[in-house]
């Protein structure tokens, strides 16, 4: 399957016995002072006062921040600068924070926090889309991406369908809440300890907000515990928040949010609203799509517009639209400013079009996998060749001149039985009038790559020491998707060593520098290459010393492997003795390695190029049970294929698929963000927010929880043949909804083409009331 070892997590053993440490663990200098939030009371409301002068004189207050007392910049907005890091004259949504306070303990902090004067003018918020579109509040211009003529193609259409459909955000619920600590050293340097996906943005940011050049801050990030976007520009606030408080105080200073503040604050998955109108043939081919797209950016910009971008751009998901007309709306909300989240659009994108191709296959009366399939890029047999390019203009070929998808189609189709499983599930809702189960498969075409070119860049610094052992310096931050585990690998491989050998360092601005966030999927191509373009550098030095040594041609060939370097006359010699040789040779033993992802274009006014590298694609088969009187449902059995490439790791690339899915199940069925009239946050906690456990998996054991890795699949020009597992695996999980779907279906009265619909996330009450729609 792979040439790398399927070796565990690098820090396996450190998660599970408690050992590895994360921001708010490590050792803090003496005398860390504690910051906690004053937040607003309103969704939407004019500063009239904000009086602090009893909190300052509190137990234990060391200082209490507000925006009067930046010195810099009052903004961390990623894009653009519209968001201040503290408000000083309106309120923008329910629980923003006013103030914070600095004292010696979380507990006088809190205490303290409730001696804060506020009086707040009410002004009218905008909570929904209705309100957005109302209002006219939106972020920015409307994005439009054509192609063909739309309006034409519906015209002439054999049949059309329209409709509005919603899915609701997401909760990135991280095990480990936002944590930042700093502190100012004897060098005058501020260090900044944050759990961040973007370490050099942290920087920028706090430089920024303190008024400061970059060179005077230093951010590290140890490991974090779960992001999932979540921490890719909203820690930048929380890190900006410590330094202030280190820089006035002169003490080092932490946030450690508690869960109920972190939801409360922080952005979460963008929810979209999407009007479309299809054309489509009585195969149910697609032949024109018209669709306005509108996200809930929340108040302030944020990474909406890329993540508006990549979902316009994924409305195809794995299928040839021929003639396309989008426009692409950023709803300015009183809510928190919505962020990226693992799929970063692609997800609401994908899940607009199978909400369509659901709608055509029940209209024509066909089977929903056999109007997929008809849909494909190239058709069902690949063999079309002028449907091979997306409706932003990039081929979607593979470099070999394939299309993987029909071979995934194929493959998942097989390991999930689903021939087999359509008459099991007949069978059972025949005999059944109380539950009913619904069977679905739904394929995944993902792009790599960040929207942005300029951030498909990686750097790594790589030292080797006398002993001929190593460390690996890279730019990308682990958050327990095992990044650090595939840089073992890849720098193990590259220099012949042994794993052990080895060690990655914790991730600092002060080794490699204006690096790009870990996110996009990107981390392991990036860092990857970078790693081994570092260690390249070396062992070429280290094969002219050896050549030198033994009196060898320029040309002639040397290579390293299982801790020995070897020449192909037979000449050997160990890695140890080789770097031995290299340094009394006063020859370098450290290099940087820095990758830039060739060939990727984007036009922003126009949204078409070739932004992405190359595909991830996937297929599952997912079957469900539904009870007609509760909506409760489970998930009988979910068989997943998944195009990885030729992995660096087998192991952790299986983790991320599973794990991708489950979280998407989660988005898809059961968490649900719930605001009050007044704009205030209900879910704030795993009692009202509910996240998937491994009781909504079916058991490995039995055989029906299953994930199969595409075999002969090694990607050319990306790192040893491997490719992206992180965003991808998480739309596999739409064929549990189709299933749910599939299943509400069969509760129908009598006979129907009218399209089911079925609110996402669908919850129990969603599927109940679907239910209750097709008995009527």
């Amino acid at each position: 399957m792979s040439a790398m070892a399927a070796n565990p997590h690098e820090s396996a053993i450190g998660h599970v016995t408690g050992a590895a440490r994360y921001t708010d663990e490590l050792h803090m200098p003496a005398g860390c002072l504690s910051m906690m939030p004053v937040l607003a009371s309103q969704a939407h409301a004019r500063i009239v006062r904000l009086d602090v002068s009893a909190a300052r004189l509190a137990d234990g207050v060391v200082d209490v921040i507000t925006a009067a007392d930046i010195p810099g910049i009052n903004d961390t907005g990623a894009i653009v600068q519209d968001e201040p890091l503290l408000p000083s004259t309106t309120v923008e949504f329910y629980g923003q924070a006013l103030a914070w306070i600095v004292a010696k303990t979380d507990a006088q902090a809190m205490s303290a926090a409730k001696l804060v004067r506020v009086e707040l003018a009410p002004l009218t918020p905008i909570l929904s889309f209705s309100d957005a579109k109302a209002a006219q509040a939106y972020h920015m211009a409307p994005k439009t991406l054509i192609r063909g003529d739309a309006e034409s193609a519906l015209a002439q259409a054999p049949h059309r369908l329209n409709g509005v459909f919603e899915s609701g955000g997401q909760d990135h619920f991280y095990l480990e809440t936002h944590a930042s600590w700093a502190y100012v050293d004897s060098e005058n340097l501020l260090r900044v300890h944050a759990a961040t996906q973007h370490p050099s943005e942290t920087q920028h940011i706090v430089a920024r907000v303190l008024g400061v050049a970059h060179h005077e801050v230093v951010v590290s990030c140890v490991r974090m515990g779960g992001a999932f976007g979540g921490k890719e520009t909203q820690a930048n606030a929380f890190a900006a928040l410590v330094a202030l408080a280190a820089v006035r105080t002169g003490k080092p200073v932490r946030i450690k949010l508690k869960r109920e503040a972190d939801m409360v604050l922080t952005g979460k998955r963008h929810p979209f609203q999407t009007q479309y109108e299809v054309g489509f043939d009585r195969n149910g081919r697609i032949t024109a799509l018209r669709a306005e797209l509108t996200c809930d950016g929340g108040w302030s910009l944020d990474l909406t517009l890329p993540v508006l971008t990549r979902a316009m751009a994924h409305i195809d998901n794995a299928y040839y639209l021929p003639h396309v007309h989008l426009t692409g709306l950023m709803a300015r909300t009183n809510k928190v400013s919505n962020t990226a989240f693992r799929g970063f659009g692609g997800p609401q994108g994908i899940l607009v079009i199978e909400e369509i191709i659901s709608a055509i296959a029940r209209q024509l009366a066909l089977a929903p996998e056999l109007v997929r399939a008809h849909n494909f890029y190239g058709g069902e047999s690949g063999a079309e060749l002028a449907r091979d390019h997306t409706h932003y203009g990039q081929p979607v070929r593979d470099a070999d001149g394939g299309l993987r998808m029909q071979r995934i189609w194929q493959l998942a189709l097989r390991q999930g039985n689903y021939s087999e499983r359509i008459q099991a599930v007949a069978a059972f809702n025949q005999s059944s009038p109380v539950r009913k189960r619904g069977l679905a498969i739904t394929p995944v075409k993902f792009g790599i790559s960040f929207n942005k070119v300029v951030y498909n860049q990686g750097g790594a610094h790589v030292l080797i020491y006398h002993d001929g052992s190593v460390h690996v310096n890279h730019g990308g931050t682990e958050m327990g998707q095992g990044l650090h585990s595939k840089m073992l690998a890849v720098a193990a491989r590259t220099l012949g060593v042994a794993q052990s050998h080895i060690k990655v360092m914790v991730t600092s601005t002060e080794k490699v520098p204006n690096t790009s966030a870990t996110a996009a999927s990107a981390g392991a191509d990036l860092n990857g290459q970078a790693v081994k373009s570092a260690c390249d550098t070396i062992l070429a030095r280290i094969f002219a010393v050896l050549r030198k040594h033994w009196d060898l041609s320029d040309e002639s060939e040397l290579s390293a492997a299982d801790d020995q370097v070897s020449s192909a006359c037979g000449k050997q010699i160990s890695f140890k003795d080789a770097v031995v040789l290299t340094y009394e040779a006063r020859v370098s033993l450290a290099a940087t390695g820095f990758y830039a992802t060739p060939g990727l274009s984007w036009d922003m006014d126009s949204n078409t190029g070739h932004p992405f590298y190359y595909f991830a694609c996937g297929a599952a088969v997912s079957e469900v049970e539904v009870d007609g009187y509760t909506g409760e449902w489970r998930l009988c059995a979910a068989h997943l294929v998944h195009d990885v490439g030729d992995s660096l790791n087998p192991l952790i690339d299986i983790g991320q698929i599973e794990g991708g899915f489950v979280q998407g199940m989660g988005w898809l069925t059961m968490e649900e963000l719930v605001w009050d009239p007044n704009g205030r946050l209900r879910t704030v906690a795993p009692s009202t927010y509910k996240i998937p456990t491994i009781s909504e998996v079916p058991d490995a054991l039995t055989g029906q929880f299953s994930t199969t890795l595409l075999d002969n699949a090694a990607q050319p020009g990306v790192i040893y043949g491997s490719k992206a597992a992180g965003e991808p695996p998480l739309m596999l999980a739409i064929s549990v909804r189709e299933a749910l779907r599939d299943a509400v279906a069969a509760f129908a009265t009598k006979p129907s083409h009218a399209p089911i619909s079925l609110a996402c996330p669908s919850t129990p009450e969603a599927i109940l009331r679907a239910v209750a729609a097709v008995r009527n």
